[in-house]
């Protein structure tokens, strides 16, 4: 065991290192092979000692340099720094020199050679940042004249974003990164690349699981599609071949598949190419990988689906590829299949470019796939049609056009849970498939997935059978027909193969139901959360009827790892135990005994135990497959009896059989723990207990296991082995497990890719001559290797990557006391890069050219915290450039917090943003903003007077400069409207003005605040407001705290009052805190915690006060007017205040009273839901339904997306909130264009419940033609017309208010 702790230590010398990579890694990629094996010589003749430490601290150095892009822009940007870090490498290298006369001449030699080898590296890596000077200057001088200079990036953030996809496997970072503004753009850039001899990497949603869009050459380049997302109408066009028109789908290569998807949707078609990855995944990834889903058992994979395509190949030139004759269904289905593709010069537009050549491809359709198989994409070949399932290596996917189906009227949902041993499952898989294969009565299949164990717990998967024990696997399928009846007669049969299976079935009808069911299918990337999201990823197809077997496989490699885990674990405590040990103090129990007395009557016990058991689980281990009689009496003569109630039967039966059902069990906690804990009993052995559970979780956290999940109905097995990518020895056991499965697929018929592609990950267990006519294919066509240069080769497998390891990352920041690093970083290590928020995530708007999507963030997050932890061990520092670019990262987040919902592990970007902005802040880092300080201190003021003069200041005078601004830079701003740029660092004086006016800010219409206008300032009392002229109900007059938040009552203080205003009238009494309070979270959400805090304690004590005052008024609801407050205030813990009381927005109140009102006449509205939704009890746009009915009979429309306010973010940031509003605009004019579809032309109005949104919303009044009110604003003047807001006051200030003396 020392021996094994010793080589585990020696494998990480070098500094630095947070990667997979262990010294050999390393120093065979600075170095070569020869000096790894100069080291190994010199240290096994004891002779390296200092100079190797010095080398070593050298390569940590350059090795940390290479792999973080924001320590390499720092070092080209700042001479000084490079001089200093330059300067301590030679002077390391000349420590060693001098310690050559120290050595023997053999050994003096060697060290000479690594010596000489070593100065040549850091000779070219000095040289490196002038050559990068200089070569980007080049880059930008030829790219420019095809693209804008803004889309060419070399900055850190961009480059750490496009560096590995979803499986977080990194070998170089890309020199530059290209994002074209649209098609035409490509060619252009695709020939200037090759003019300079760079590699391209073409790239949509990062989303791919093979490494096959991770650069291989520091000489690479990213072309990033995500921009070119134009998706068509859904067209009925007469294809090649056919006679009859077919509904079609026309999307740029950029478009993700959802966005695809719901334009054919929202026109009554299907779009079936749906990966599991379909909310980020784009239509050009699709192609190159040739990917699918749930529906391809029914529709095919992408190949089945595409009609036509258009790529860019290696000589820069259009290439355009139909397919004629299309089955329009599978494509193996077909004998013959018959592309045509047309060259065209790449100089034009497509549409104009004049042709070069053509070609007709005659395949043959049963070569797609192997015999058997309902996916297999191992044909990279497929007869040299080019683009199609080649990974990117021929070119690069600019758009495709698709064909759709129509889904018949009804769909049920199955979900059979099964149990018992793993392989229960597979025979049901194949009778359930077969069962439909023939669509019986127009009864179809059109999706089957699978779930084992292990994924089902990493999703909390809720069991629905009543047997109370956890099932082995888990079922989802959609079965489809014309008529429910026939569903549910063929639902019976799939119910009897269930059971037969030793599993339940369960039904789902309705769309809430069937949503339900399938949303916990997506979680399964969760399964890799306890590893810090590091897995591999394989994915396999299995014949239907082979299932079985192949399910049973990875089971009996589990059931050994686990064996094996468990005796590395009484190892370990074993020589625990055999070693020297303190007790400590010794107990008054001890009786007088010494320490070494106590455990010398201990450890002959505790030995013989462990010895016991070691054989016992060392025979199960050896002899699994031995007949179980013979084994079971094997194990009673080593002692161990079997408890459970064996089957009558044993003739049939394995060691394995009775393992896999449980019937003997093997138990740490049972057969060791336990009895260890009774030996060691006692509070003299308190540590030893201690130390024993510890050894336990260390050795487990190294256990290796499979797990499984699979697209069942077409055999697809997503094969999911999670990994800590900083325990050497773990990946060595998963790669074994990696080629386990493979061999288990091959022998079975099956294949080693079904939709992922072959990327690195899996191009070591293709077969020797496999690929021969694909390489020979390309040579053929990209002889200089343009494309993806080395990938789909054997040299290019996962020898050469690497990864990050965060739990390496949080041990160095706990041994440099760097807590508020270690938090941030165990915040986001779980980041599976799945893409799941991009959707959701207002800072991710490619055409607005802002991809800051969480999983960008967390990428570059984590080399920041890295380049801090690296820095603070130089005698340079901590780079000032790096605290600028960690403030970067955090200003590109409005806190809206939707990240999390999506997130499979549950990732909290929004919580990460503030700890990032508390870290500066605490560090006296953060750029001071004026604008942003004079409104966080304007919101938190107390004070009447100076509440009143700022908000003259900044609102009455400063809005109306802005409005004037915003009129006399109209023409000026609108190219920030309409193209804003990258927001990537701080935006130029000139540029920060024009973004602040771009959008006019809305006009002062009270011109005072709410307190003010009631006379109810004063902190030195409360505020209660009632209605003396309704009569209190026997049952007594219902009472409400009512907080307003800084937002409602010094900014529009409209809406503070037209909520009192709507309380009053229902007799509602009502308790308003004393003064002007805010909430604190706006500081919070700034960094300024302690400050928030402070706020929150202040307020909490307040309130205990106003409750201790009016104890006799039974508050029973704490209202609030802004989703932020009430974000905050959840947090109050207000049970403990107003005991019994809950938290809610005004409007679920209203609702809930069953409040509602007529709208304006001629008038339709849109509901801007805010990103903190204040409408927590229902779903938001039915709750505002409810309260308001235009009066013509239409729905309020629902506009997604943020606002772009965001607090100070608008001020803060103006940059950044342009970007954002351009998602929000082009939300809004969607949403105003389905109310007038019926050619309304009157007016629009947009409603919100938020006071920062009311302002944001407020912005788009020109944009979009319409007008922004708060809710209940709209309400009260539906209900009393224009004049209401000072017919509320009059009201109110007539007798209907009580000041309590606090």
């Amino acid at each position: 065991m020392a021996e094994k702790i010793e080589l585990q230590n020696r494998l990480r010398e070098i500094p630095y290192n947070y990667t997979s990579f262990a010294d050999k890694d390393i120093v065979t990629r600075l170095l070569g092979k020869e000096a790894w094996q100069l080291l190994n010589e010199l240290r096994v003749s004891g002779k390296p000692g200092r100079s190797a430490r010095m080398l070593y601290e050298v390569l940590g150095d350059v090795w940390v340099i290479q792999r973080n892009p924001y320590l390499q822009e720092d070092m080209l940007f700042n001479k000084k720094r490079r001089d200093l870090l330059i300067e301590a490498l030679y002077h390391r290298i000349n420590s060693i020199r001098e310690q050559l006369p120290t050595l023997d001449e053999v050994s003096a030699r060697k060290v000479a050679a690594l010596m000489e080898t070593a100065l040549v590296m850091i000779e070219k890596f000095k040289g490196s940042f002038e050559r990068s000077w200089d070569l980007r200057r080049l880059v930008l001088k030829k790219l420019k004249k095809h693209t804008r200079a803004d889309n060419i990036r070399f900055d850190g953030f961009s480059r750490a974003s496009h560096v590995t996809d979803a499986t977080d496997w990194r070998v170089e970072y890309p020199f530059v990164v290209i994002y074209p503004d649209s098609e035409d753009e490509v060619p252009g850039i695709v020939k200037a690349l090759i003019d300079l001899d760079f590699v391209i990497i073409p790239r949509g949603g990062g989303t791919g699981y093979t490494g096959g869009a991770v650069p291989l050459h520091s000489r690479s380049a990213v072309i990033n599609t995500e921009k070119l997302n134009r998706i068509s109408d859904v067209e009925m066009r007469k294809l090649e071949g056919l006679d009859k028109e077919v509904a079609t789908i026309e999307a740029g290569a950029g478009s993700v598949n959802k966005k695809v998807a719901e334009k054919a949707a929202s026109e009554g078609w299907v779009f079936s190419v749906d990966p599991n990855s379909n909310y980020a995944c784009t239509i050009g990834g699709n192609i190159a990988e040739n990917a699918g889903g749930k529906k391809a058992v029914l529709w095919g994979t992408t190949v089945d689906n595409v009609y036509w395509y258009r790529m860019v190949d290696p000589d820069g030139n259009w290439l355009e590829v139909t397919r004629v004759n299309h089955n329009l269904g599978k494509i193996h289905l077909q004998e013959d299949v018959v592309f045509e593709a047309v060259w065209k010069q790449g100089n034009k537009s497509p549409e104009k470019a004049p042709i070069i050549r053509k070609k007709t491809f005659r395949l043959k359709g049963p070569k797609f796939r192997t015999p058997g198989l309902g996916k297999d994409v191992t044909n990279k070949y497929l007869g040299g049609l080019p683009g199609l399932q080649k990974e990117g290596c021929d070119g690069i996917i600019t758009s495709a056009r698709f064909i759709l189906h129509k889904m018949p009227a009804c769909t049920q949902t199955v979900c059979l849970e099964f149990y018992g041993a793993a392989g229960n499952a597979g025979p049901a898989i194949y009778q359930i498939s077969q069962l439909f294969d023939s669509h019986p009565e127009g009864v179809m299949l059109a999706g089957l997935e699978h779930l084992d164990d292990r994924y089902l717990h990493a999703i909390n998967y809720a069991p629905k059978s009543g047997r109370g024990i956890y099932p082995k696997m888990v079922i989802v399928g959609d079965i489809i027909g014309n008529d429910d009846a026939t569903i549910s007669k063929y639902i019976e049969e799939v119910k009897k193969i269930a059971i037969a299976g030793n599993g339940d079935t369960f039904v789902a009808k309705t769309p809430e139901a069937r949503h339900q069911y399938w949303a916990e299918r997506s979680k399964t990337s969760a399964i890799s959360k306890h590893t810090n999201a590091f897995k591999l990823n394989e994915d396999v197809v299995i014949p239907l009827d082979k299932i079985g077997e192949y399910t049973d496989a990875c089971e009996l490699f589990n059931i050994c790892c686990s064996i094996r885990n468990k005796l590395e674990m009484l190892n370990a405590v074993a020589t625990y135990l055999g070693g020297p040990i303190k007790l400590g103090k010794l107990a008054v129990s001890s009786e007088g005994y010494t320490e070494k007395e106590l455990l010398a009557q201990k450890l002959p016990l505790a030995m013989a135990l462990l010895r016991k058991v070691h054989d016992e689980w060392e025979y199960v281990l050896n002899h699994l497959h031995t007949p179980a009689k013979e084994a079971l009496e094997a194990l009673e003569q080593l002692g161990r009896r079997c408890e459970s109630k064996l089957p009558e039967n044993l003739d049939d039966l394995t060691l394995l059989d009775l393992v896999q059902n449980h019937y003997l069990r093997i138990s740490w906690k049972k057969e060791v723990l336990r009895e260890l804990n009774d030996i060691y009993a006692g509070d003299a052995f308190e540590a030893v207990r201690s130390e024993i559970v510890k050894i336990h979780d260390r050795v487990l956290r190294g256990r290796v296991f499979i797990a499984l999940h699979m697209h069942a109905g077409d055999g697809n097995v997503h094969t999911n082995i999670p990994v800590n990518s900083d325990n050497v020895e773990m990946i060595k056991t998963a790669n074994e497990g990696v080629a386990y499965v493979m061999e288990v697929a091959k022998k079975l018929g099956g294949a080693i890719s079904g939709e992922h592609g072959i990327g690195m990950t899996k191009i070591s267990f293709v077969e020797p001559g496999q690929f021969d006519e694909f390489y020979r294919y390309l040579d053929e066509v990209d002889p200089h290797g343009r494309f993806n240069r080395g990938k789909l080769r054997p040299e290019a497998n996962l020898s050469i990557a690497y990864t990050p390891s965060f739990n390496l990352l949080g041990h160095e920041s706990l041994i440099m006391q760097k807590s508020e690093a270690k938090q941030i970083a165990d915040e986001i290590k779980t980041c599976l890069r799945c893409g799941k928020c991009k959707p959701v995530c207002t800072t991710h708007v490619p055409n607005a050219n802002l991809l800051y999507s969480p999983r960008n963030k967390v990428i570059a997050t984590s080399l920041l915290l890295e380049a801090f932890l690296y820095e603070e061990q130089t005698r340079r520092g901590v780079s000032l450039k790096h605290f600028t670019e960690f403030g970067d990262v955090s200003d590109h987040c409005t806190i809206c917090q939707k990240c999390q919902k999506p997130c499979p592990v549950k990732i909290d970007f929004g919580h990460v943003t503030m700890l990032m902005r508390d870290m500066l802040h605490g560090q006296g880092k953060e750029r001071f903003d004026p604008a942003k300080a004079a409104g966080l201190k304007f919101l938190e003021l107390e004070n009447p007077p100076a509440v009143r003069a700022m908000r003259k200041g900044m609102v009455e005078y400063g809005f109306k400069a802005q409005r004037i601004a915003a009129d006399a830079l109209k023409f000026t701003a609108a190219k920030s409207l309409k193209h804003p740029g990258f927001s990537t660092g701080r935006p130029t004086l000139r540029e920060e003005v024009i973004h602040l006016v771009n959008r006019k800010l809305p006009e002062d219409k009270v011109h005072t605040t709410a307190r003010r206008l009631l006379d109810i300032e004063e902190s030195t009392y409360i505020p209660v407001i009632k209605n003396k002229e309704i009569a209190s109900p026997k049952s007594g007059r219902e009472s409400v705290f009512y907080f307003p938040g800084c937002g409602n009552e010094k900014l529009f203080s409209q809406v503070s009052i037209a909520v009192l205003g709507m309380l009053y009238d229902m007799g509602v009494q009502v308790v308003l805190p004393p003064g002007y309070r805010c909430c604190g979270h706006p500081q919070k959400g700034n960094g300024l915690s302690k400050k928030g805090d402070d706020i929150v304690t202040r307020n909490r004590v307040l309130f205990h006060r106003v409750a201790n005052t009016l104890n006799y008024a039974d508050i029973s609801t704490v209202l609030v007017s802004c989703g932020t407050c009430l974000h905050q205030l959840r947090e109050y813990n207000f049970e403990s205040i107003f005991p019994g009381c809950r938290v809610m927005d005004i409007h679920d109140y209203l609702a809930e009273k069953g409040i509602s009102v007529n709208g304006a006449y001629n008038t339709r509205y849109i509901y801007h839901d805010p990103c903190h939704t204040p409408l927590k009890e229902g779903v938001p746009i039915e709750t505002v339904n409810r309260l308001i009915h235009p009066k013509d009979g239409s729905k309020v429309e629902l506009s997604e997306r943020c606002c772009g306010e965001s607090g100070t973010f608008a001020v803060s940031r103006p940059d950044i909130a342009s970007q954002v509003r351009t998602a929000k605009e082009l939300s809004l004019n969607q949403a105003a264009e389905k109310l007038k579809t019926d050619r309304f032309s009157g007016k629009i109005k947009v409603l919100t419940a938020c006071p920062g949104c009311l302002q944001g919303m407020n912005r788009y009044s020109e944009a979009t033609h319409t007008t922004a009110e708060f809710l209940v604003v709209e309400m009260m003047r539906s209900k009393y017309g224009d004049n209401w807001l000072y017919e509320t006051v009059n009201k109110l200030k007539d007798g209907g208010i009580e000041k309590v003396l606090l």
